[in-house]
């Protein structure tokens, strides 16, 4: 009797290991840095680099599996990627080769009765939560790069601050939003991102953006920006739809009423009430898609 999980361990780890261990390499970080990411020793890293441990050509011609290392690697040298993202993407994808794909033929080689079975041999489900909220996570950090790299941003922030946030998928809670704790700030001419993004840490945002959602709005992802009626006329001229709500009413019931007759809209804004700053939020599918379009007004 064989476990997969003895496939895993003896053929898909060294190989896996040793090819991103090489393709992080390349991309120029040391040894150190790289056992930092990986979670294990600079002698094993050595060995994985110099070919000191025994592949699976298999698994080293598999395309799936270049594909990942590379994805991986590039995720993680420019820090666009968590280690936990890369841990949770490599597991999905030994999930996916257990199901079906080539570590289920090696399984099915090291255990023929399996055979007997026909059809596919699922050992594990490969569906997430884990996965999704890294992959939010990700997303929220490219596109706090994308703001941070643009100049002129800070001049679109508000008096009160901007956040870019993005919910999971199935969100519906403050919880279920990755935001910067804090909020992004002008400072003297520059975009201050003042911590990394975390889930439920921001309410105003994060509650538009739910709020859309609950209005029948497919957006994922918010950016709030300081209002100006030609930065709307330049939205619109876009191709984008906006629609504007009332700041002084209660906000979830005036989003809901805005967006009655255009779900679809991607811009909504209000021109301020007493103690009310006007703004311009921008939805989109995801952080780093908002971004972009931020970018794109200046």
């Amino acid at each position: 009797m064989r476990f997969v999980e003895e496939i895993v361990v003896e053929e898909f780890l060294p190989t896996f290991r040793s090819m991103l261990a090489e393709s992080l390499r390349e991309r120029g970080l040391t040894q150190s840095e790289v056992a930092a990411l990986l979670g294990i020793s600079q002698s094993a890293v050595s060995k994985y680099v110099h070919g000191d441990v025994e592949r699976n050509e298999r698994l080293l011609d598999h395309r799936g599996m270049t594909e990942l290392v590379e994805r991986l690697a590039e995720g993680l040298a420019d820090g666009e990627m968590s280690p936990v993202q890369a841990l949770v993407e490599a597991e999905v994808f030994v999930r996916e080769l257990e199901h079906g794909g080539l570590l289920a033929a090696l399984h099915e080689e090291a255990v023929p009765e399996l055979a007997e079975y026909g059809g596919e041999f699922a050992v594990h489900d490969p569906d997430s939560t884990l996965r999704a909220a890294e992959r939010t996570l990700s997303s929220v950090r490219q596109g706090l790069r994308v703001l941070e790299n643009t100049s002129g941003f800070a001049t679109l922030i508000p008096a009160v601050g901007s956040n870019l946030v993005q919910a999971l998928p199935d969100g519906t809670a403050i919880e279920d939003v990755a935001a910067v704790p804090g909020r992004l700030l002008d400072v003297k001419g520059r975009t201050t991102i003042p911590a990394e993004p975390e889930y439920g840490v921001s309410e105003h945002v994060a509650g538009v953006l739910l709020a859309a959602r609950a209005a029948g709005s497919d957006a994922l992802a918010a950016l709030n920006v300081g209002y100006d009626p030609e930065l709307v006329e330049a939205l619109e001229a876009a191709g984008h739809t906006a629609v504007e709500f009332d700041a002084e009413t209660d906000v979830e019931a005036a989003i809901d009423e805005a967006l009655a007759g255009s779900p679809d809209a991607d811009v909504i804004y209000q021109t301020g009430g007493v103690g009310v700053e006007p703004v311009i939020y921008l939805l989109g599918e995801d952080a780093v898609a908002v971004a972009e379009r931020a970018r794109d007004l200046l």
